[in-house]
């Protein structure tokens, strides 16, 4: 059966499919692999948390590009306005020292990514790379008074910012690189105190799974008795917490090493930029009870028992859905 003349058939455009081809490519596995565990192995210490953005509380390369990405824009623009090289050449310049901090900071995300995200992150550093030695090569001709030159190797260089900007936008929000993967939670938790099970259910210090409203959960049960429960799914990359490492009144994600604090689901290391979603618990009657921290001005952990037995008159009000 013919189609009808001057219909398209509808499908993924050319770009969609080269980027998807690009995630599922392993040709550059194995040197992923050897920059991956190089950028991990360098002596950063505390500076590697203020590179991901932990006290930002988002990524902090995005932040960083916009220097050089708006400075050699800017210079592009001047390099199209007669008798304005030299002030482009300074923007080329600031442009140049800004972009080695932003690699870096990128580096560091990019080696706590999953694999289909580094093979696009690889080509993005690829593409910023060539600008990077293409407005080096602008600026040397600049300098020597070959300005024609100069300008030639900028807006090379600009278009391949445009590229690695275009696999940037594709990690960020396609692939969902830098995003916090449990900002959802409070938006399908429903009100109100959720039945999780009996406290016998929860061995002290040994990290338990449970589900509210199909949401994953963490709860661990101290040794003297205080319940804590956080969303389980990390907000970095989605790992399971509750298969993670218990320490310190912390839970250490198995997937990339960030670490939450198990009293208010603070993000106290890296990568991780957001935190968990805490939930509030309580004892009733043997079960174990949790809600939402936030809800109807809930009270922190800081103000209030976390395993709290609600006076009495409270219990049938407070008790909530069973799961």
């Amino acid at each position: 059966m013919s189609r009808k003349p001057g219909r398209r058939r509808m499908g993924q455009n050319r770009m969609l499919r080269l980027l998807d081809s690009l995630e599922r490519d392993p040709r550059a596995d194995a040197a992923i692999d050897v920059l991956t565990r190089t950028v991990r192995a360098l002596p950063l210490g505390r500076v590697r948390d203020g590179l991901h953005g932990r006290w930002l509380g988002h990524p902090l390369h995005p932040l960083m590009v916009q220097v050089p990405v708006g400075s050699w824009m800017s210079a592009a623009v001047l390099d199209l306005w007669p008798g304005r090289s030299r002030e482009a050449g300074v923007l080329v310049s600031v442009g140049l020292a800004a972009a080695g901090p932003a690699a870096l900071a990128g580096a560091v995300d990019w080696a706590e990514l999953h694999r289909q995200q580094t093979r696009v992150g690889l080509v993005h550093a690829m593409a910023n790379t060539a600008a990077v030695g293409l407005y080096g090569a602008s600026l040397f001709c600049r300098l020597t008074g070959r300005s024609g030159a100069g300008r030639a190797y900028g807006f090379l260089g600009l278009t391949a910012v445009g590229l690695g900007g275009m696999l940037g936008g594709h990690l960020a929000y396609r692939q969902a690189s830098g995003a916090n993967h449990a900002e959802e939670v409070p938006h399908v938790v429903s009100e109100g105190w959720h039945r999780i099970g009996t406290v016998d259910e929860f061995p002290a210090g040994r990290p338990v799974r449970r589900a509210v409203d199909d949401v994953p959960v963490l709860v661990v049960r101290e040794t003297g008795g205080t319940i804590h429960a956080l969303a389980d799914r990390c907000s970095h990359l989605a790992g399971p917490l509750s298969e993670g490492t218990i320490a310190d009144g912390c839970v250490r994600c198995p997937w990339h090493g960030s670490v939450f604090r198990l009293s208010d689901g603070w993000n106290v290391r890296g990568p991780a930029t957001a935190p968990q979603p805490a939930f509030d618990a309580r004892v009733v009657d043997g079960h174990v009870d949790i809600r939402l921290r936030g809800e109807h001005g809930t009270q922190g952990p800081d103000e209030r028992e976390a395993d709290e037995v609600p006076a009495q008159g409270e219990e049938e009000k407070g008790r909530g859905r069973s799961i």
